[in-house]
């Protein structure tokens, strides 16, 4: 979705931020929003982290199963 708005649209999108939240607020804003997104990616890898290490388990308990038999 984002990757068809190419390089106008993008300077327009600049333009209507700088409108609607002014020069002051914008540079808190951008701060804003790059903290909610890496405390989101965070929380994403320790999920995924947790999935991983939760099917690691998993298959060693097979497969220690598999060897008694």
């Amino acid at each position: 979705m984002l990757s068809n708005i190419g390089m106008p649209g993008l300077i327009l999108i600049i333009v209507i931020a700088l409108f609607i939240f002014g020069p002051k607020k914008l540079p808190e804003l951008g701060r804003t929003i790059g903290s909610t997104l890496r405390e989101f990616k965070h929380s994403v890898n320790g999920i995924m982290n947790n999935n991983e290490s939760t099917e690691q388990k998993s298959q060693n308990e097979t497969q220690s199963t598999n060897i008694k038999q």
